[in-house]
């Protein structure tokens, strides 16, 4: 069973603090920066045995070496990652598993807002670490793969069981929504979740984690095969990823 943590880091990121309860094995996933991560780590578990990456941006990988350093633990992170990320130890490909005590995580490649990117999916504990591909109500910029690579990893994670809990990489709900609110105006459970997310933002709460039932139900990006958005968009007849690449570009617009 895994016992997760959610931190705060910088202005917007979260890292996640995992452990084991059967063998008290810990992790973080995208430890964006040393101080913060560690005074957690010291007050929930003094040890850290695994830093899971998701990608290889600063933001997600700054705490890594200092880390690595102070408990001697071992980097697990993308092998498609051109030794971008710094102390890497273990890589793991597309289909891969990496075992964490009692849980195993699939490793999941969804190129797109970065070519290494990759996701950590866990079956049994229900819950994805989605790093900067899937947020809630968002997803990634595209910034070193293409719109069609991005739509095929999103397509990935659309797949999994729709009970998985997902932890993303930032706490980007509050401007996701307003801009999903725009596109896909007489979705009813969007305007529920909206409320939702503003009361969790009013007291400082975070938004995550959601499940990929929820995400798919209202998060624009998931939703390029629903008919009322092509229409918004004037995309009838459009593919859904010319529908997708348009939505990514009409946010970073936004």
């Amino acid at each position: 069973m895994l016992e997760i943590k959610i931190i705060k880091c910088l202005e917007d990121n979260y890292s996640y603090l995992l452990k084991d309860k059967k063998t008290n094995l810990v992790a973080v996933v995208d430890p964006s920066e040393f101080k913060t991560v560690d005074e957690e780590i010291n007050k929930n578990y003094k040890k850290l045995d695994f830093i899971l990456n998701t990608h290889h941006h600063f933001d997600h990988v700054g705490g890594n070496l200092q880390l690595k350093t102070k408990y001697n633990a071992k980097v697990v992170c993308s092998a498609y990652d051109q030794n971008k990320v710094p102390g890497a130890d273990i890589k793991k490909r597309d289909n891969d598993y990496f075992i964490f005590g009692e849980t195993k995580f699939k490793v999941i490649h969804v190129p797109g807002h970065t070519l290494d990117h990759i996701v950590f999916f866990s079956e049994t504990d229900k819950v994805l670490f989605s790093g900067d591909t899937l947020f809630s109500l968002g997803c990634g910029r595209v910034f070193e793969g293409s719109y069609e690579q991005m739509f095929n990893s999103l397509e990935k994670i659309k797949e999994l069981p729709k009970s998985t809990k997902i932890y993303c990489g930032h706490e980007y709900t509050k401007n996701n929504a307003k801009f999903c609110t725009k596109i896909d105006k007489d979705n009813l459970k969007l305007k529920k979740r909206v409320k939702d997310v503003t009361n969790k933002t009013n007291l400082e709460e975070p938004t995550i984690p959601i499940t990929l039932k929820e995400e798919i139900e209202t998060n624009t990006f998931l939703r390029y095969d629903i008919n009322k958005i092509k229409k918004t968009l004037e995309l009838d007849n459009a593919s859904k990823v010319e529908v997708f690449k348009k939505l990514r570009i009409l946010k970073d617009q936004f």
